[in-house]
């Protein structure tokens, strides 16, 4: 392909994804599912027309992938406002992303271990990316739920994702080394990592909002984006911290750092050269940015998945178990937690996505056994399933129409109404 043909299909793939993501806020369905079957359609041209060399995609969607996960977690992150009268429930998020998670990596591994046959620590290691529930996904589309549905979708994915994926690096860590998974000391060593993330964390966003405060220059965030993905590949790869937590203590500061700083730092923690105006741009870059990761990643996803892959009977059935198995502790944790009528839409805001399709595909860069059964074609079943399902839980809310139902609203809008708020 000629440099003319890619500068016109790129800003092509830009312009459907654009036009995808207001039919999404329409119709309730998924812009995801789109870009993937874009993805599939475009192969299934270029296959037609003799092209069949797809090894970039090896090394392309991963990246692409940890781009954009740094970037969801940062945008789900920074619509976090973190108050005293949202302690309820934002504990109730995490309690529900914690325990929805591990309960699911528990079923789902003993499903592969003893029905499919993989090993004890295989069987852990593919269950976990099925057990986190997409933000990226979920928080776009719970914009029409009441606020208390809204904002316990957001805290739950965001906690499930960052969960999920401390968990998964954990258990490769271990796999890897021959050690058990459970076990006094490597939990323990796990949380005494948690706990240095925490503190370096802590002081790389100190270092971060001075240098924001101190950059005259009119490009400052892009400098900060790098800095950020700097810090968190250096981190994973380098000190093998679980990272992510740097990007979302990052995230939750510069939203809440008047509500975060203690009166008595104040002092020495100067703030009046963030404005609101700063804020919202950040928001705006971090979202823009994301929007055209996300758009790429997911194309070049469904790029890599040969239409033959869909005539397969067994995908279906293991992944339609699989469902079944999310799905039943969802509702039985619900029921259990929060069985009030409101909470009922809840139930169907469990979709697979990015985080789940990243991990996966990286299981292949780790000495761990692979399976050819739990592979591709049973993830895409799940994450296309799980996000269907969640266009039928908005459907039926629709039926039964809310009085205290807001209106559907853009990111600015959220946005600017986020920043107002603080």
């Amino acid at each position: 392909m000629d440099v003319g043909s890619i500068l016109i299909v790129l800003p092509l793939l830009i312009i459907f994804s654009y036009l995808f993501d207001i039919f999404a806020r329409r119709t309730k369905f998924p812009s995801v599912i789109l870009l993937v079957f874009t993805g599939i359609l475009a192969r299934s041209i270029s296959s037609y027309y003799g092209y069949s060399n797809f090894q970039f995609l090896d090394s392309l969607v991963p990246v692409l992938g940890t781009i954009g996960l740094i970037l969801i977690v940062l945008e789900a992150a920074l619509e976090l406002e973190i108050k005293k009268e949202k302690t309820s429930i934002i504990i109730k998020g995490f309690l529900a992303a914690f325990f929805i998670l591990m309960i699911n990596i528990i079923l789902v591994s003993i499903f592969f271990g003893e029905v499919i046959g993989l090993s004890y620590p295989t069987s852990v290691i593919y269950a976990i990316p099925l057990s986190i529930i997409s933000s990226a996904v979920a928080i776009p589309s719970a914009t029409g739920l009441i606020t208390k549905n809204k904002e316990f979708i957001v805290y739950e994915s965001t906690f499930s994702d960052i969960l999920g994926i401390m968990i998964f690096y954990y258990s490769v860590r271990q796999v890897e080394k021959g050690q058990p998974l459970i076990g006094l000391e490597p939990i323990f060593t796990l949380i005494g990592q948690i706990f240095l993330i925490i503190i370096i964390s802590i002081a790389i966003t100190y270092l971060l909002f001075q240098l924001i405060q101190r950059i005259e220059h009119h490009v400052k965030f892009f400098l900060i984006l790098a800095l950020l993905i700097l810090a968190y590949e250096i981190g994973k790869d380098f000190l093998k911290l679980p990272s992510l937590v740097l990007i979302f203590i990052f995230g939750i500061f510069l939203s809440n750092f008047k509500n975060l700083i203690p009166t008595s730092l104040k002092k020495y923690i100067k703030t009046d050269k963030v404005g609101k105006s700063d804020l919202h741009e950040f928001h705006l870059l971090t979202a823009e940015s994301t929007f055209l990761v996300r758009t790429f990643f997911f194309l070049f996803f469904g790029f890599s998945i040969p239409l033959e892959s869909f005539v397969e009977f067994e995908p279906y059935i293991i992944g339609a178990t699989v469902l079944l198995i999310m799905y039943g502790v969802r509702y039985f944790y619900l029921a259990l937690v929060m069985p009030d009528d409101d909470s009922k839409p809840l139930l169907y805001f469990s979709p697979r996505g990015l985080i789940t399709i990243l991990l996966f595909l990286s299981i292949s860069d780790y000495d761990i056994q692979k399976s050819n059964i739990v592979d591709e074609k049973v993830l895409l079943v799940i994450i296309i399933a799980s996000m269907l399902i969640m266009i039928q839980g908005s459907i039926n809310r629709k039926k039964k129409e809310d009085p205290e139902l807001e209106p559907q609203q853009t990111f600015t809008e959220i946005v600017d109404s986020q920043i107002d708020k603080k």
